[in-house]
């Protein structure tokens, strides 16, 4: 892993746990068959994903509510259609 890639990424997500995470759900994209967004150097996965979230091509968000999508089909399937 290239520490300089890691730094610049912590640049843009400060928090360590969720760096790593989208760092990795995102190099395990690149392990399927993603495409990289940006050139690199380095054929290491976790480097790109760290390069693609420091040059700031990848970000994160948290879901509104804490409900989840199967809890959100059961209750409109609960509503009768008119």
């Amino acid at each position: 892993m290239n520490n300089n890639y890691l730094e610049r990424a912590k640049q843009n997500i400060p928090d360590p746990q969720i760096l790593s995470v989208v760092a990795a759900k995102r190099a395990k994209q690149l392990a399927a068959g993603g495409r990289p967004m940006i050139k690199c150097d380095s054929e290491n996965l976790l480097d790109i994903a760290l390069l693609e979230i420091a040059e700031g091509l990848l970000s994160y968000e948290f879901p509104e509510d804490s409900e989840t999508p199967a809890e959100e089909t059961s209750e409109s399937a609960a509503e009768p259609e008119e």
